[in-house]
């Protein structure tokens, strides 16, 4: 149930690699999007507003622990490449305490201060008890998140970016299937899909625990669950570290452009949380693609084959230019029809229109800087992923409040604040790289 990565044809290894990774956070991003389709639909206008501002800080949160996890995936993957298989379980066990640790200390903070963090995003007082409770929900389930995005991860870093999906699928349909029961039939609205969001996430978690009980001996750990080492945490923490402050530097930035929109009106907020949902859809597979090159290229620098890495960048590069113009042309094609899944007022529909057309423009930028990224973090040097992040996410939120609160520019304010973000990335990671790949190490 593992896959080493460090022989065979690239190209379609990356491409079978990558399609699991796509597959399963589209159905992922499912549990989002189900919640504000139902919840636009059958609650109103005003709780989709208040899902979506309360949206920011729950990815916060979920984003931070993936960041750790990631971190630690990029070290199982280097030492599973090394074929160094008690470093493996070390590596496993250690993080498995420490995170487990840190997300219930970090759920029970996040339930108590949910009401003032959403204050401060200017959250508007007609929907601030709505958003306080969903937002209470979901934090309150979020040991549910650490422990299948832990355990996910260390599956991808041996190989196996397939078992996850299956799980993802199952909790992806039990969520919908959730969000109809507790919203339509019971009339619990927006708090109803936010107990589907847990208990689904719940499910799914239970689901992987028991596939790699049976399916995945290398991690069949027993008693040694319980070993923990300090030495192997630090260097754990400084991986995970650059990698949850990335995505939390990203995030961070999202809430900053959320409270933004915030002083926009509710119809802006909610066409920006529809289209938002959408573009999540469309930019997290370059993402995954970024993901994927991290993999190969860790277990490849673990085995010591440096040719390997290079030819994995420059194929990964391919399918994310790719990917990235067949994105463009169907949200350019298709803006509409896709809108009105999420919307039925025609000043929303046409404000989210707008906004998903002209970031579709923009969508080469992200492309390279997540291919970049994923070669950086495969190469252990997440700091230059962290600094391109925090230039983007500056660059971004400067611009959004240049054009929106200064300038006074509609929707298309945002997509264009994005594009300013991600050229201030490429300008910095562009040099880097070439420097790297010309370097006598590679």
């Amino acid at each position: 149930m593992t896959k080493d990565m460090t022989s065979g044809a690239i190209t379609p290894l990356l491409i079978k690699f990558t399609i699991p990774l796509v597959l399963g956070n589209l159905f992922q991003l499912t549990y989002n999007a189900a919640d504000s389709i139902i919840v636009g639909k059958f609650v109103g206008e005003d709780a989709l507003a208040a899902v979506g501002t309360s949206n920011p800080l729950m990815t916060l949160a979920i984003l931070f622990i993936n960041g750790m996890c990631l971190g630690a995936g990029i070290l199982v993957s280097t030492a599973f490449g090394a074929g160094d298989t008690e470093l493996v379980e070390r590596q496993v066990s250690t993080t498995a305490i420490a995170g487990t640790v840190f997300s219930l200390t970090f759920s029970a903070l996040c339930v108590l201060l949910a009401d003032p963090l959403l204050r401060l995003l200017q959250v508007p007082a007609a929907i601030l008890p709505i958003a306080v409770n969903y937002l209470r929900i979901v934090f309150a389930g979020l040991i549910f998140t650490f422990f299948y995005n832990f355990l996910a991860a260390t599956m991808r870093a041996l190989g196996d970016s397939k078992s996850a999906l299956y799980f993802l699928m199952i909790s992806a349909v039990l969520n919908i299937g959730g969000d109809l029961f507790f919203v339509e039939a019971l009339g619990w609205g927006s708090e109803g899909c936010a107990l589907s969001t847990v208990l689904s996430e719940a499910a799914c978690c239970l689901l992987c625990v028991v596939y790699i009980r049976y399916k995945v001996p290398v991690l069949q750990l027993g008693r040694r669950w319980l070993v923990y080492d300090g030495k192997l945490l630090r260097k754990t923490v400084s991986y995970g570290w650059a990698s949850a402050m990335q995505q939390a530097t990203v995030q961070l930035g999202k809430i900053a452009v959320q409270a933004i929109v915030n002083t926009m009106g509710v119809n802006a907020m909610a066409a920006f949380t529809a289209a938002s949902r959408i573009d999540d859809f469309a930019y997290t597979p370059q993402q995954n693609i970024g993901h994927a090159m991290t993999t190969l290229m860790a277990q490849n620098r673990g085995a010591g084959k440096t040719d390997r890495v290079r030819q994995g960048y420059h194929c990964g590069m391919r399918i994310e230019f790719v990917y990235a113009l067949l994105l463009a042309g169907v949200c350019l094609l298709f803006a509409e029809p896709i809108i009105r899944l999420f919307a039925a007022d025609p000043a929303v529909v046409d404000l989210g229109v707008r906004f998903l057309r002209t970031i579709s423009l923009f969508y080469l930028m992200p492309a390279a800087t997540n291919g970049i990224q994923g070669f950086f973090r495969g190469m252990g040097d997440l700091k230059v992923t962290l600094n391109s992040s925090m230039l983007n996410m500056g660059g971004r939120v400067a611009a959004a409040a240049l054009f929106v609160l200064v300038m006074k520019m509609d929707i298309e304010a945002l997509p264009f604040s994005y594009a300013v973000g991600w050229l201030l990335m490429l300008l910095y990671e562009l040099p880097l790289l070439v420097r790297f790949l010309r370097s006598s190490e590679m």
